[in-house]
């Protein structure tokens, strides 16, 4: 019944069909999860006593009278007097003539509307009605109104009046949460949920509904990256990456630095030498902010790897990044004799066969690269550690790594600043180290927000600046000028900076379609000194590090997140000068003016993507597609409270059944891999 077509059960148009198609709905169980996005509370009448000039509110009362008339306009124009115990007013409808047919006198009606003055009368206008009375209950006012995405044809009136007498089907979805949960912790059954969801008879039965059905979403995904865990740990039968390692070990590496390591750095090689001591292999998410120092942590994990006798990689998302990584590396590494080699795309062939062949012989201790490390030629003798820089712009290709060179300790990291609870979400199946304080002498970037009449202003501060011998990072957020958005392109303000504002200076150009060589080239003149500012997109987001530039200028700045907006800002503040964020903001919204005082309030990324997700929801902030962020329906990632209720329900049944044999319902949920729950 439930997957029957809603052409079979609709009483509606072929079009109709058509767009909720569109939208993805084609079966009864689709509809009856289409939740609503907001709500309307109209549950409150109001007396007609009590009305307040440009307030919605609610009436119920009679009609008294109601007459029909053309206005000067042409307009068709519908009239009646509503009353109750308090009084009478006015109320009026535009070019709705059946009204005429349908509303009778004396007839009880309910009204929700807005109150107008015209001299000295009163009318009631912009009126949702619905008449009351027999078995049906109110849809569309006089309760709390579900409020449904809309598309062309497809009103949320529509939907509501065709998905309300629906509901009793909600009875049929099987339920994929064991009773015992359900009583654990005091959840709506499913079916009440999906009632209240849709039409709740209360705020608090809508809060619980709510939670119920975010819930249930949070313990499939938490099921299924836990299950992942599980199975990652048992696949390792023939594991042969065990690396007897401790503090000690790596103190001829520590005893090179030009500094002492943080606590936080200090904790997170504790907990990896711990994880790849075991005799199962590693699969770590090592969390830090911009500049927090979480490449000396991979680096010092490298060195323990290969002193054992292993190989290992690093692996980033652009060329830009991992030769960052090379060069970083490199630097550690070669008061050791180790045999340390770059492998990218933009490599002739000779050169990637040369390295390829170092990999599989063994005489390459530690590669570092682009995905060309993941094509199918690339092999190794004895893969110990692969770490994963920014892992969450790779997705499943991580994935690929293990299964094409054995079971190496998994090490990946971000830069992207997650709270605990998302985390927790979307890396469930990797344990989490988190870097949290910043070394000593890392100053704070002075962050301002540039109004448009004060462009000209700051362009004569960066114009001292540069004088003084700083550089500077123009960050645009479109290659090209797009008419969808109006916002500067990084092609037409490295125009525009070159010959109108700064011609006295060198002005760069970098973006993402430019070719690997050509790219190089300009980071390689932007890091001599030979351009003083550098017009660029977000390319430069991650990997980019010129301790002599000082000023970060983002145009469009509320067009970014947050948590992007921190990245670009940390790609200054790496030298000896005092450095400077402008963001200069187009749009004037409420939901921008408050990203941008947060930019300028908090130095801290983990406190910024806490008000990021809250802000905008986790899709927005790191990206769907990219992220594997699940495409949530009613959990919020940023309650805790939901997240680890969830997380312990699912370590609780994995623990008695990782196999999920008592469970075949929920099993085969799991088993889909989708972040969506299909009952």
């Amino acid at each position: 019944m439930l997957d029957e077509r809603l052409g079979n059960v609709l009483r509606t148009t072929k079009a109709h069909i058509k767009r909720l198609e569109s939208l993805g709905i084609f079966t009864v169980k689709d509809f009856l999860k289409y939740f609503p996005w907001r709500y309307s509370d109209e549950s409150e009448f109001s007396k007609i006593a009590e009305l307040v000039e440009g307030e919605q509110m609610t009436v119920k009362g009679y009609i008294s009278s109601i007459f029909m008339r053309k206005t000067q306009r042409g307009k068709m124009l519908i009239k009646a007097k509503l009353s109750d115990e308090t009084g009478e007013i006015d109320v009026v409808w535009f070019n709705q003539t059946y009204l005429s047919r349908l509303l009778k006198e004396n007839m009880e009606i309910v009204l929700t509307g807005k109150l107008k003055w015209t001299g000295k009368r009163g009318e009631f206008a912009s009126l949702k009605y619905e008449i009351p009375g027999g078995k049906q209950e109110l849809v569309h006012t006089g309760r709390v109104v579900p409020v449904y995405h809309e598309t062309y044809g497809l009103t949320s009136k529509w939907i509501r009046e065709k998905i309300q007498p629906l509901l009793y089907m909600s009875k049929f979805f099987t339920d994929p949460l064991p009773n015992k949960f359900i009583e654990d912790y005091d959840l709506m059954p499913l079916s009440d949920a999906i009632s209240e969801v849709h039409f709740p008879s209360s705020a608090e039965s809508l809060k619980r509904a709510r939670y119920r059905l975010g819930f249930e979403e949070l313990f499939l995904i938490q099921c299924r990256v836990l299950q992942r865990k599980f199975l990652w740990k048992e696949s390792s039968e023939q594991f042969s990456s065990k690396i007897d390692v401790s503090k000690k070990c790596v103190q001829g590496f520590l005893d090179k630095l030009p500094f002492s390591l943080t606590n936080a750095q200090n904790r997170a090689l504790d907990e990896i030498f711990s994880d790849i001591n075991e005799g199962t292999p590693m699969s770590r998410l090592l969390e830090g902010d911009v500049g927090s120092g979480k490449t000396v942590v991979a680096a010092a994990s490298v060195y323990v790897t290969v002193k054992s006798g292993m190989q290992a990689l690093v692996m980033a998302p652009t060329e830009i990044l991992a030769r960052q990584h090379y060069q970083n590396m490199y630097g550690f590494f070669k008061d050791f004799g180790f045999n340390v080699q770059f492998l990218a795309g933009s490599m002739t062939k000779s050169q990637k066969e040369e390295v390829i062949q170092g990999l599989k012989s063994g005489t390459v201790d530690l590669v570092i690269g682009t995905h060309a490390l993941i094509q199918d030629k690339v092999g190794f003798q004895n893969l110990g550690l692969a770490v994963i820089d920014e892992q969450h712009r790779f997705g499943v290709e991580q994935r690929a790594i293990v299964k094409s060179f054995g079971t190496p300790h998994l090490l990946s990291m971000t830069a992207t600043p997650i709270p605990r609870t998302l985390a927790l979400t979307l890396y469930g199946d990797q344990d989490l180290s988190i870097i949290d304080e910043k070394p000593a002498g890392r100053q704070e970037i002075v962050t301002r927000v540039v109004p448009e009449g004060k462009r000209n202003d700051a362009y004569e501060w960066i114009t001292n600046q540069v004088e003084e011998g700083r550089q500077v990072f123009v960050v645009c957020p479109l290659i090209e000028e797009s008419e969808a958005l109006e916002v500067k392109s990084a092609t037409d303000e490295f125009d525009r900076l070159s010959n109108d504002i700064f011609p006295q200076f060198k002005v760069g150009l970098l973006h993402g379609k430019m070719k690997q060589v050509d790219k190089d080239l300009i980071m390689e003149k932007f890091s001599n000194k030979e351009i003083d500012i550098l017009v660029a997109t977000t390319v430069i987001e991650v990997g980019i590090d010129v301790p002599n530039a000082s000023i970060m200028v983002i145009e469009a700045a509320d067009r970014f997140g947050l948590a992007q907006l921190h990245q670009l800002r940390g790609r200054v503040g790496r030298g000896e000068h005092q450095s400077y964020c402008f963001l200069f903001p187009e749009g004037k919204s409420e939901g921008s003016k408050e990203r941008m005082k947060a930019m300028v309030d908090y130095s801290d990324g983990f406190k910024l993507a806490e008000i990021d997700l809250e802000l905008r929801g986790p899709g927005e902030v790191y990206g769907v597609r990219q992220s594997g962020i699940p495409d949530l329906k009613m959990a919020t990632l940023s309650d805790s409270k939901l997240v680890k209720s969830a997380r312990d329900a699912a370590e609780e049944i994995l623990a008695e059944d990782p196999y999920l044999k008592k469970y075949p319902h929920l099993a085969s949920l799991v088993a889909m891999g989708e972040n969506v729950v299909d009952y």
